[in-house]
């Protein structure tokens, strides 16, 4: 077995099993942790964007952002229930739409300051997200 196919077969092996620790947390989290684990993805991809786009890798920037939008439109956004959330959900969604716009324009135009703002507006959105849920478990 060359060197090559060595680190292959262990670059495998190791995604093979980060996916099964990603899959039991997913399993056994309440919808509260869900969330928590959706905007903890979102904020990875965004500072893997930063990363890539610092080092002018323009397709992994690309690839981060994705993931990014599809965490922000696909998980987040469409978690929200406007007829329970009301008004809170309503501007959540406005709030996200927001995001992704700015995600799309840091990919765009290798915007790091785009980029910089979505990641704070996410960051203070999850670290609320995150305090609802410490306080809950205190009751």
């Amino acid at each position: 077995m060359s060197s090559y196919s060595g680190a292959a077969a262990y670059k495998r092996g190791a995604g093979a099993y980060a996916r099964v620790g990603v899959e039991s947390g997913v399993m056994s989290a309440s919808p509260h942790q869900l969330i928590v684990m959706l905007f903890d993805g979102a904020l990875a991809s965004m500072r893997a964007a930063r990363i890539h786009m610092q080092s002018g890798n323009v397709a992994e920037k690309g690839k981060a952002i994705s993931k990014a939008l599809d965490i922000v439109n696909n998980g987040l956004m469409a978690a929200l229930d406007e007829e329970k959330g009301g008004e809170v959900a309503s501007r959540l969604a406005s709030l996200y739409d927001y995001i992704s716009r700015l995600l799309l324009a840091a990919n765009l135009h290798s915007d790091e300051k785009s980029l910089d703002q979505a990641e704070a507006l996410l960051e203070d959105v999850a670290s609320a997200w995150r305090e609802i849920g410490s306080q809950a478990g205190r009751e």
